[in-house]
C-alpha cells in the first residue's frame, strides 16, 4: 500500500513537470552532460532533481556507467543521511541516462562540458561538439578559472560559450557564478542566467578575467594555510580549527582543499600564477609534494587529512 501511494506521487510529481514545460516552451527539458566525474555527477544529479532529462556522456561505456553507478551511491549516502528520499532518488535516476558517444549531445536543449581543468581538452571537445549540435545550442563550460574566450576560439559559436563555475558539492552550494567571455551575447547570458534560477541557485555575472570571483578570492587563502603547515606553525587540526571558529567559516581552508581536490587546486594556482605573474598563486611546495604522491584529498582517501 505505501508503495502504491509512492507510485502514485511520483506519477504526479512527473505530470507536473511536464504540464509545466507545456506551459512554457521555452524551457529546457534535455541537458547534455559531458564528464561523470564529481562535477558532472553533481550537475547531473541537480539537473535531473528539478525535473529535466539529463544525457551524461563520458569518453567510453566502461566509465559511463561507473559514473552512474557513483551518482547511485552519493544519492545512498545522502539518503543516509536523512536529506533525501528514495522517492527522489528513483526520479533523479530515472531521468539520468548515460552514454559514450558524444553526437547524443545533438539531443540537449543545452551542452554542459564538466571534463578536467585542462585547456586543450576542453577547447578539442568543443570544437568537436560545435559541429555536431544545432548552431543555436548554447553551450556552457563548467571551469573554475580558464579563459571562456580561448576556450570558444575556433568554433561557429563564440557568442553561445559562455562559463557556469558550479562549486562543489553541486547540489548544495546555492552560488553559480556565470562567465561571459569577450564574445558572449546579451541573449545568451540572459538566458543561462534564467536556467540558473530554475536550478534555485543565485547567480552573480562576471566579466572574464583569471579566476572570476571566488577562485581567485579563496586560491591565496588556502595556499597561506599550507606554508602555515609546511613551515611547522600549526598542525592540520589546528589551522582549519582556527579558521572555522575565528572566522566562522564552516570547514577550514585545507579540509576544504581536500574536498576540491589538491590536483585540481594546484591547477587552479598554476592558471593564475601563470595568467597574473603574482606570488601569491604560486603553488606551495607541500602542495605540489602531495599531489606527486597521489595524495589528493577525499577522492584518493588522503590528502591534508586522512578519509575513510
Amino acid at each position: 500500500m505505501a508503495d502504491q501511494k509512492q507510485n502514485i506521487m511520483d506519477l504526479e510529481m512527473l505530470r507536473q513537470t511536464e504540464m509545466e514545460t507545456l506551459e512554457n516552451p521555452d524551457v529546457v527539458k534535455k541537458v547534455a552532460v559531458f564528464g561523470a566525474g564529481i562535477m558532472g555527477r553533481g550537475i547531473s544529479e541537480l539537473i535531473a532533481s528539478k525535473g529535466m532529462e539529463v544525457i551524461l556522456i563520458e569518453r567510453d561505456e566502461r566509465a559511463a556507467k561507473e559514473g552512474l553507478k557513483a551518482l547511485e551511491k552519493n544519492i545512498d549516502e545522502e539518503i543516509a543521511r536523512w536529506t533525501m528520499t528514495e522517492s527522489e532518488k528513483r526520479a533523479i535516476l530515472s531521468r539520468v541516462t548515460v552514454s559514450s558517444k558524444p553526437k547524443d549531445a545533438i539531443h540537449g536543449d543545452l551542452v554542459i562540458e564538466a571534463i578536467s581543468e585542462n585547456m586543450e581538452a576542453k577547447r578539442s571537445l568543443l570544437v568537436l561538439v560545435d559541429s555536431i549540435i544545432d548552431p543555436n545550442t548554447i553551450f556552457i563550460t563548467n571551469t573554475s578559472a580558464l579563459s571562456i574566450t580561448e576556450i570558444a576560439a575556433g568554433t561557429e559559436r563564440q557568442e553561445k560559450v559562455i562559463g557556469m563555475h558550479f562549486l562543489n558539492p553541486v547540489p548544495k552550494i546555492p552560488l553559480v557564478e556565470i562567465v561571459r567571455g569577450l564574445k558572449t551575447s546579451d541573449e545568451t547570458f540572459h538566458f543561462i542566467k534564467s536556467f540558473a534560477e530554475t536550478l534555485d541557485k543565485t547567480a552573480v555575472e562576471v566579466f572574464e578575467y583569471p579566476g572570476y570571483i571566488t577562485t581567485r578570492v579563496i586560491v591565496p587563502l588556502i595556499n597561506e594555510a599550507i606554508y602555515i603547515l609546511m613551515e611547522g606553525v600549526a598542525s592540520a587540526e589546528d589551522i582549519d580549527t582556527a579558521m572555522k571558529l575565528g572566522y566562522n567559516f564552516s570547514k577550514g581552508p585545507l579540509a576544504l582543499a581536500d574536498s576540491i581536490g589538491l590536483d585540481e587546486l594546484m591547477a587552479w594556482m598554476e592558471t593564475l600564477f601563470r595568467e597574473l605573474g603574482d606570488q601569491k598563486y604560486r603553488p606551495c611546495p607541500l602542495l605540489r609534494k602531495l599531489v606527486r604522491a597521489g595524495h589528493l584529498g577525499r577522492k584518493s582517501g588522503r590528502g591534508f587529512f586522512k578519509y575513510n
